[in-house]
């Protein structure tokens, strides 16, 4: 049986509701709360909704040798270290080179407004990969310490008490019977007691450190990045009545459900009950994402303040002329295989165009692996592949007349570009109603079907503010105020 994105989503959605599941406890958490978006990833990998990631994975030498790093790391740039401060900041654990130096292009202007703003801060910075590419010039001057500390503990806790967990025998039979409801509406296996116990310790852990981390710090706000990956941090700080605040680090959509909670799975004993976990505020990129989702906080907390890096990185390139005869395609790890032969049957159609296929940074190192059908399509005079950063993205953005990909938040960018936007009819394509609801975007079924849209597409025009607004910064000192 095959599943669309939608269809996932609203099954699961029936199971909320039916079983109050947001607001099941166990173990004195809400379990469901906490593997909410593990739970979904799993059901699109077994039913096959979204290929894996084709992100290379580390080795068990790899692991081994980064063991050592965490320990020092641990020791060394400890989060328990040093004292208060009006501000933490959790970042997102990949870095790209802006400014030169590795920075996260979601938080990289926090450092500067705070101090404008006469705020102490730390940022608390997690590995990517087992590694971390800040520079220690960059660590001193914006006071940042690592997280491994945490990470570690938090890993040996698991690995020590597996199996250890008392729950109860209502605890057992709750969770036995949600494993069939999930088995039978996805005709999947899934061993869901593992992933409840394993997300359990970790949680618990993770809370009882953020909290001694809170407590030492006492800071007044606390910034992160991917709260739904940080739901431990945010019920500490709700813990201790500190406002959390996340900033959009990518697409939001009715089918994401880091963020969308449809109001009747919000019901407990049928009345509406507050989401734990959930930050109180989050910063968007443009008016656009105030309506991206039916998000389980007040629309006043969804704060339109723009996307800095967009707005410092894209001047360069907007008045740069754009080859009319050049197709970029935005590659994504899930859809990856389908997209690379979508694109190499297209240069095979399209002899007279360029074709460039960018590739996401998780898929630098496997694709020669991966997508055969790139190999081929390298060999064509009239095709290209990235697989580094250079040249930049919206440099790509700016030359092309056309981009084709999926649900990336690039296809957002590449908008803001003026390009012809086609989206591929694969997994995820319902992240982009919105966007066809309004005829800005169109859907193609294949190589063929875009080649004869391009003729006349007819695209609807839009203000591109909407969706990356320029950086608001009084918005920002507001709310620090």
């Amino acid at each position: 049986m095959t599943f669309t994105v939608k269809e996932i989503c609203e099954r699961i959605w029936e199971l909320e509701e039916r079983y109050e599941l947001n607001h099941m406890e166990i173990q004195g958490t809400y379990p469901w709360l906490i593997i909410r978006m593990y739970v979904y990833y799993e059901i699109t990998r077994k039913t096959q909704v979204f290929e894996s990631s084709q992100q290379a994975s580390l080795s068990l030498f790899d692991k081994v040798k980064s063991f050592t790093p965490f320990i020092k790391n641990s020791l060394l740039n400890n989060p328990f270290s040093g004292g208060k401060c009006d501000v933490l900041i959790f970042d997102h654990p990949r870095k790209v080179i802006f400014q030169n130096e590795y920075k996260d292009i979601y938080s990289y202007f926090l450092p500067q407004t705070l101090k404008e703003n006469g705020k102490s801060f730390e940022i608390v910075e997690s590995p990517y990969l087992n590694k971390h590419f800040t520079s220690k010039s960059y660590q001193k001057k914006n006071n940042v310490r690592f997280n491994d500390r945490i990470l570690l503990g938090s890993f040996i806790n698991k690995s020590r008490n597996r199996g250890k967990v008392p729950f109860t025998e209502d605890e057992k039979s709750r969770i036995d019977l949600l494993k069939k409801e999930l088995e039978t509406a996805f005709s999947i296996e899934i061993d869901l007691f593992r992933i409840i116990e394993d997300h359990i310790l970790n949680f618990k852990y993770d809370y009882e450190k953020y909290l001694e981390l809170l407590e030492k710090k006492q800071p007044k706000q606390v910034f992160l990045v991917v709260a739904y990956e940080n739901k431990a941090l945010v019920s500490a700080c709700h813990e201790k009545n500190i406002e959390v605040i996340e900033l959009q680090h990518g697409t939001i959509s009715p089918y994401h459900l880091g963020y969308s909670y449809p109001k009747e799975t919000c019901k407990k004993d049928g009345k509406y009950k507050e989401i734990e976990y959930f930050p109180d505020k989050i910063l968007s990129f443009g008016d656009y994402w105030q309506n991206a989702c039916p998000f389980p906080i007040e629309k006043d907390n969804i704060i339109s303040m723009g996307y800095p890096y967009f707005n410092e990185s894209s001047l360069e390139f907007m008045k740069i002329d754009k080859n009319h005869n050049q197709i970029i395609f935005i590659s994504q790890g899930v859809i990856g295989k389908y997209l690379s032969k979508f694109a190499y049957e297209t240069a095979r159609n399209l002899e007279d165009y360029k074709i460039i296929y960018k590739l996401h940074p998780g898929e630098y190192a496997t694709w020669r692996e991966n997508y055969e059908s790139l190999v081929k399509a390298e060999k064509m005079d009239n095709f290209k592949v990235i697989d580094k950063s250079e040249p930049p993205l919206y440099e790509l953005f700016a030359k092309s007349e056309y981009q084709v990909g999926a649900f990336s938040t690039a296809i957002y960018e590449g908008l803001s570009f003026n390009c012809k936007t086609f989206i591929i009819d694969a997994p995820g394509i319902e992240y982009l109603d919105a966007l066809f609801d309004k005829g800005i975007v169109l859907k193609v079924d294949d190589s063929d079907d875009m080649i004869e849209k391009m003729k006349d597409s007819n695209l609807a025009e839009y203000d591109k503010n909407y969706i990356f607004k320029p950086y608001d910064k009084s918005v920002f000192d507001k709310i620090l105020k």
